[in-house]
């Protein structure tokens, strides 16, 4: 999708503002203007989040819509800013960090903050550059659409604009913004930088505004003695537990779980250095610069308790009550397995716990990990056989053919208690077919440095109904080819 002219009729694009994060004062951001991405150009954009956003239809042709979107010029009404916040970077404290290269324009009136990755250096850049190359924008724009099909909570994407503008990482690239909206994109790390410096009436301003915004229900709540800060730590960590449990059920792995990448809302927010699983390997590191393997894929659920702990240290001048914050992170331990039984009973298409469960469950993950089965073929295979009664398909996946029959021996009888085409039904439409494998970024990357967007076009709008089976597209549901292993991802971008 090469820069298109503007209809010679177009209007230039409206959005109506709220003061929102900008409300709380300057001790919270700093103000500036993106810097403009030379000769932009439109690579990549998603109607659904335009549909949300409520701009009208072929919003991209309006005359400030390209330029807007890589920085040029501002949205009439926009004060743009770029937020300080500190955070926990692979388990060490890094002190004051910030929005280093993503600049908020600001907050619709329907409650969603637009923020553009990639827009140039701020102060809180730390000597770099400020912006972001093609590959991750296309990697970040693809996964938020991708998630959010997947029923994931997530940080959305509306655009990609390029430029030739170049930018100097691993190798020497070009530049890129991608234009990513959520309710808000208040961070752990952010609470982490007032506590940290002293700072608590800032500290107080910022969880009142949250509690206030997205929390509201913590001022009546009665099980923390009435504290409303006590309650938004109990209320985050249900979340996070929650989407905890989405991402493992999954096989998602962010890759880099630093406290400032945790959304306070329960988001995916930061895509980086993410990967879902090819073969189930539990101990997977997605992220080349993990050398210690902090965020291997079955380290996540409890690095997010790690986590959720600074958070809570960070409010404990707000609760004031040890006592009372471990009481409120507690939840977490029964929250997460309990959502994560949840999710692998809809994988297995079974509507109510029974005993058993969880012996099937983790016998189930135990035989994926010894043969290295492929983890989506192998759910969306079980789908279809638990649909039409022929699990060769599905046996065929596994070295030990044994003890695979030995499972479906278990898995069948729980089976027979359900409506098997009930159960068909649930199962096609919670185990995806579609995934975002690295291996299919890849080609879209590759296809998109040489200036042809349509396959990552075609990827995307496969990836936002990834449920259905899309018979023209059975390539992209395929096994990796032997070079997607040695496909290298780092927090460089």
């Amino acid at each position: 999708m090469q820069s298109q002219s503007p209809s010679p009729h177009s209007e230039p694009l409206q959005l109506q503002w709220q003061a929102g994060f900008a409300a709380l004062g300057s001790a919270f951001y700093t103000q500036l203007r993106p810097t403009p991405l030379p000769s932009p150009y439109w690579v990549g954009h998603s109607e659904s989040v335009a549909q949300l956003l409520g701009l009208p239809e072929q919003w991209q042709h309006a005359p400030d819509a390209l330029t807007a979107f890589s920085g040029s010029t501002l949205l009439a009404g926009s004060e743009p800013l770029a937020s300080v916040y500190s955070g926990h970077q692979f388990g060490v404290w890094a002190g004051q960090l910030g929005d280093g290269r993503a600049i908020l324009l600001g907050e619709t009136a329907d409650g969603q903050e637009i923020q553009l990755k990639g827009a140039g250096r701020t102060p809180y850049s730390r000597m770099g550059d400020g912006r972001a190359v093609l590959r991750s924008s296309i990697r970040e724009f693809l996964c938020s659409e991708a998630m959010h099909a997947l029923g994931i909570p997530t940080s959305r994407a509306l655009c990609i604009t390029g430029s030739p503008a170049p930018v100097y990482r691993e190798e020497a690239e070009t530049a890129a913004v991608v234009t990513r909206i959520a309710p808000s994109f208040i961070r752990f790390g952010h609470f982490e930088h007032f506590s940290a410096n002293g700072m608590e009436a800032e500290l107080r301003q910022l969880a009142d505004y949250v509690i206030d915004r997205y929390y509201p229900g913590c001022r009546t709540e009665t099980r923390f003695g009435s504290n409303p800060y006590a309650a938004l730590l109990h209320e985050v960590s249900e979340r996070t537990a929650r989407l905890m449990a989405q991402w493992q059920a999954v096989g998602f792995c962010h890759g880099v779980m630093n406290t400032d990448n945790m959304s306070i809302l329960g988001l995916t927010v930061d895509y980086g250095p993410f990967q879902f699983l090819d073969a189930f390997v539990p101990g997977h590191i997605c992220n080349h610069s993990d050398t210690q393997g902090r965020y291997a894929y079955n380290r996540q659920p409890n690095i997010a308790y790690w986590n959720l702990f600074c958070l809570a240290q960070a409010l404990m001048p707000l609760i004031q009550d040890q006592e009372l914050a471990l009481a409120a992170l507690e939840p977490y331990k029964t929250a997460f397995p309990t959502a994560f039984m949840h999710e692998m009973r809809r994988k297995l298409g079974l509507t109510a716990a029974r005993e058993g469960d969880a012996e099937l469950i983790d016998g189930l993950l135990q035989l994926l990990a010894r043969n290295a089965v492929d983890y989506t073929i192998f759910w969306r295979r079980l789908s279809h056989a638990v649909g039409n009664g022929l699990f060769e398909p599905v046996r065929d996946l596994f070295a030990d053919r044994a003890a695979w029959d030995a499972w479906l021996l278990s898995y069948s009888e729980l089976l027979a208690l359900e409506d098997k085409a009930l159960a068909a039904k649930t199962m096609l439409n919670t185990n995806p077919k579609f995934v975002l494998r690295n291996h299919l970024g890849e080609q879209a990357i590759q296809a998109a440095k040489l200036g042809d967007y349509s396959v990552l076009a075609t990827l995307q709008r496969v990836l936002e109904s990834p449920f259905e089976e899309h018979p023209d597209h059975e390539a992209l549901a395929d096994f990796p080819p032997d070079w997607a292993s040695s496909i290298s991802i780092s927090c460089s971008s």
